[in-house]
């Protein structure tokens, strides 16, 4: 009998040499937009207490009751992989005391987890982009972030192939009473309703608004509209957010339908999305969640965020602006005759080459000693210059630099060797 052939779990994705130069030129861009914003970093742990996601997310979501990854530890305390990182923020912030008397503006970039059907662009392990802001309440900090957005799109050259949904969902008490008159009416018409409809109606009836059966969205015409149920302070907010995206010319559509997956959610929601990949899906979603700071055991604090998924992010970048992956030739690739000490002196001249050159990838070659393989290694791996160190050049404290787009050659003192690939690259 063989052993069993060990391979990822399902919906654990390998990114691949061949893949990562992309993910890291996207994250190149989109850490500068938010360096460029002075927002800062912060990373938390993947695993958290059970408990931050039933209270933060809410127990009667589709995350919380079929797609988390949870687990009793050894002193039998439930913990959960995260399936999102806005909790895990809040939590770190309350412990640490980041939000007394304090603004604070900040962004992550992790992995997080979800037992779900795996389809391309999204998997069981899949990983985050996000900005959570705390300490601001008008709907200008609202708008930075949409702003923010759209100059990721904008530098990562997808600006004309996503578009922005937007909505309030207005003050807790406000949906309240929405979901009260939602609840009535789709009372009515059960017969029309879908099973996942039927079993969110009483649960969570407002993520019915989000249902992708078209039976379901034609019944829904004729039902309440949340915008009718708004308080006065949520729509003078939605109002200000209107005319600042107005005034920075960010073309938006209002979709009184559009109400995000998560309990904390209150007032501003938005969604960029797409129909470059197919069936129109969402880009990155956010939105305001004012009361979830004091829900998990802090001061009252209002807050605002987003998250994209960098999966779908790639896979849209890769769709419509492929010239924007990453190149990953190298540099210069380091060429010896072979024994011991001329590839010593290789490394050494590498070392000195990192030094003064740090941004470009340099290789040496620490394989076979025939310049001739070496020369087809360099080629393959899109090498622009050939440094190539012999016991001539050893004698005479010189290396021999080859143009390999050109095909010109020199030699040169080793002193002048930095200056000199410089100059050709």
């Amino acid at each position: 009998m063989t052993d069993k052939k060990i391979q990822s779990i399902r919906g654990m994705n390998d990114l691949l040499p061949t893949e990562s130069a992309s993910w890291q030129q996207i994250e190149k861009i989109v850490k500068g937009v938010l360096n460029s914003y002075g927002y800062n970093e912060i990373r938390t742990p993947i695993v958290e207490d059970t408990a931050l996601f039933k209270r933060a997310v809410g127990e009667v979501t589709d995350i919380v009751e079929k797609e988390m990854y949870t687990f009793n530890d050894r002193n039998n305390e439930s913990i959960t992989l995260r399936p999102e990182i806005t909790a895990g923020c809040v939590r770190a912030g309350i412990e640490h005391g980041l939000f007394y008397n304090q603004e604070q503006r900040l962004w992550y970039l992790g992995p997080a987890f979800r037992y779900e059907k795996p389809q391309k662009g999204r998997y069981r392990q899949f990983h985050q982009f996000g900005v959570e802001v705390f300490g601001l309440e008008g709907p200008n900090i609202d708008a930075e972030l949409i702003l923010l957005t759209a100059r990721f799109w904008k530098a990562l050259g997808i600006e004309q192939h996503t578009s922005l949904e937007l909505n309030s969902i207005g003050s807790l008490e406000a949906r309240a009473n929405y979901r009260n008159a939602l609840v009535s009416f789709l009372e009515q018409h059960k017969d029309k309703l879908d099973e996942d409809c039927l079993r969110r109606m009483y649960t969570n009836p407002l993520r019915v608004l989000d249902s992708k059966n078209p039976v379901i969205q034609d019944l829904l015409d004729k039902a309440p509209k949340l915008f009718d149920y708004l308080d006065e302070e949520s729509r003078q907010h939605f109002d200000g957010l209107c005319r600042l995206l107005d005034n920075a010319g960010i073309k938006y559509n209002i979709n009184q339908r559009l109400v995000r997956g998560l309990d904390y959610y209150n007032r501003t929601v938005f969604e960029w999305v797409t129909s470059s990949l197919g069936a129109q899906g969402t880009v990155c979603g956010g939105g305001r969640y004012d009361g979830l700071v004091s829900q998990l055991g802090g001061q009252p604090t209002p807050a605002v965020g987003f998250a994209m998924g960098v999966e779908r992010l790639v896979l849209l970048v890769q769709a419509v602006n492929p010239s924007l992956n990453s190149d990953n030739s190298i540099d210069i690739y380091m060429i010896s005759s072979g024994d011991e000490k001329t590839i010593s002196e290789a490394q050494c001249i590498a070392e000195q080459l990192r030094d003064g050159l740090p941004e470009k990838r340099i290789v040496t070659n620490y394989g076979s000693s025939n310049f001739k393989k070496q020369f087809a290694k360099a080629d393959k791996l899109g090498a622009k210059i050939a440094v190539i160190i012999g016991e001539n050049e050893i004698a005479n404290q010189t290396v021999t630099i080859k143009n390999l787009q050109n095909g010109e050659q020199v030699e040169v003192a080793k002193i002048d060797i930095v200056q000199t690939c410089l100059a050709i690259l």
